[in-house]
């Protein structure tokens, strides 16, 4: 047994549905002005600490959402103002025009693409979900179809920081959940560096990690000091060691870390 609304509650259903909907986007949008204006810095020295510190969100959390926005942003482009799609304080509240993403999974596929390309990988998306909100294994698909299709490349650039996923690949066994360092980018796929040697690693075993340009800098000096010693020999100790710190899941060493690194590299100095 359902109860019908009435005009009015249709309305503020529809206006309520809308911002939960578009709640990823909104949060990527004020991500995106407190970063560009650097409105975090009366209390904190780098944006990373701010949204940690105030949103417990880890910095790979806020880039994705602000890169999500704008992916969004260019979809937006061809259908009405955004006030319009979330709906305001009016009596009227136009008709959604076109299907539009609902969290940042659905766009996260589409960002390495240009503006064209996620248009159309989003309108073929929508399709595939017969006229509905796609999920983004959906888009995800259709993204690689393209890029095999059109040899578009994969989202990877020199320098970038990634954590390998093993999934099915065997040849990969022992590094899941270790970063890596691209160092050069294929046709289908990557050449990294890991603390214990360089791979070559397909799209779908990658995570990008979105650190920040500081932050991938220091990952490239890290890695540097990790693979020094890791060619200096085979002790037991120290090859646990550089696992350990080759499986780091944030951007830096603490100062325990630090030091325990120096004391190795000084160690093997003698």
């Amino acid at each position: 047994m359902v109860d019908d609304l009435t005009p009015e509650e249709e309305r503020q259903r529809l206006f309520w549905e809308r911002k939960v909907e578009r709640a990823f986007y909104e949060a990527g949008t004020a991500l995106k002005e407190l970063r560009d204006r650097r409105l975090y810095r009366s209390t904190h020295k780098t944006f990373e600490e701010y949204v940690q510190d105030r949103f417990g969100m880890k910095q790979s959390r806020s880039y994705q959402l602000i890169e999500a926005t704008g992916v969004v942003d260019n979809l937006l482009a061809k259908v009405p103002p955004l006030v319009e799609l979330l709906g305001d304080s009016s009596d009227k509240v136009p008709p959604l025009v076109e299907v539009l993403p609902t969290n940042e999974r659905q766009v996260r596929p589409l960002i390495q693409l240009e503006p064209d390309q996620q248009r159309e990988v989003w309108q073929q998306a929508v399709e595939a979900a017969g006229g509905k909100v796609p999920s983004g294994r959906i888009v995800k698909d259709i993204v690689q179809r393209i890029r095999e299709r059109t040899k578009i490349p994969i989202p990877y650039r020199v320098g970038d920081v990634c954590e390998i996923l093993i999934k099915d690949n065997p040849e990969l066994r022992g590094l899941g959940g270790c970063w890596c360092i691209v160092i050069e980018v294929r046709e289908f796929s990557c050449l990294v560096r890991t603390w214990n040697g360089e791979y070559t690693v397909r799209e779908e075993n990658l995570k990008d990690l979105q650190y920040s340009p500081d932050h991938r800098q220091k990952m490239q000096q890290l890695s540097d000091r990790l693979v020094h010693l890791r060619s200096l020999g085979e002790e037991e100790t120290v090859r646990a060691i550089l696992e350990t710190l080759g499986s780091l899941k944030r951007p830096y060493l603490n100062p325990w870390e630090e030091k325990l690194l120096e004391f190795l590299e000084g160690y093997n100095a003698r």
